[in-house]
């Protein structure tokens, strides 16, 4: 791990012994002998009908603020491992909302090396996103993958103050000005996931539709 910021480091022993449990946590429940499926019964819908009726007994909601080496897609993954009937909810805001970007955005916009973001294939500053279509082997456990998780059923929103934000931040990087970026990351959301008006409120959102709460990292 390189320059790793002041922050970073004072909670890096935590993460370090974290790592090697969930290590261990996300192998045995690749074990499981039956396929994952997420039974959401979601009627997904944009703005105040986000993340739209959960019909599953067993509701959480992950509240992803930081990537944090993907553990928060990992978290989805293990909640839903031995509830297969249950339902998962992924806010993806703040430092994690790149999570939901398309690997082109990552590349134009050099979101790993500026955001500090290394691809667990490379061992180096992400230019695509690590976490969408990986190779077989490279996450923990394949089926934590952004792309799978939506194809069980996952629900994701994405914070659009964060990509106001971070785009505008970025857009340097890309010879764009910040509206030209803000358009471009919207439209370059990953298929599948819902622009929300903010990740704090889709954590309430979640909440009130009956979710448990896990805090993603």
């Amino acid at each position: 791990m390189t320059d790793l910021s002041r922050d970073s480091y004072n909670i890096a022993p935590r993460r370090r012994i974290f790592r090697c449990f969930g290590a261990a946590a996300l192998g045995l429940a690749g074990l499981a002998s039956k396929p994952l499926y997420a039974q959401t019964s979601a009627a997904r819908g944009d703005g105040p009908n986000w993340p739209g009726t959960l019909q599953a007994h067993q509701r959480q909601v992950v509240d992803a603020y930081a990537v944090n080496a993907g553990f928060p897609l990992g978290f989805a993954y293990t909640f839903l491992v031995p509830n297969e009937s249950a339902a998962a909810v992924v806010v993806l805001r703040h430092e994690a909302f790149p999570i939901a970007l398309t690997s082109a955005m990552w590349e134009k916009y050099r979101i790993g090396a500026s955001m500090k973001i290394i691809d667990p294939e490379s061992k180096a500053p992400a230019t695509k996103n690590p976490f969408l279509r990986p190779k077989p082997g490279v996450l923990l456990v394949d089926d934590m993958a952004l792309d799978r998780l939506l194809e069980r059923g996952v629900v994701f929103g994405a914070c659009n103050i964060a990509l106001m934000v971070q785009s505008k931040m970025l857009a340097e990087n890309a010879g764009v000005s910040a509206e030209e970026a803000a358009k471009e990351w919207a439209a370059n959301v990953v298929p599948g996931i819902t622009i929300i008006p903010s990740g704090t409120w889709g954590v309430n959102r979640a909440q009130e539709a009956g979710c448990t709460y896990c805090a993603g990292g």
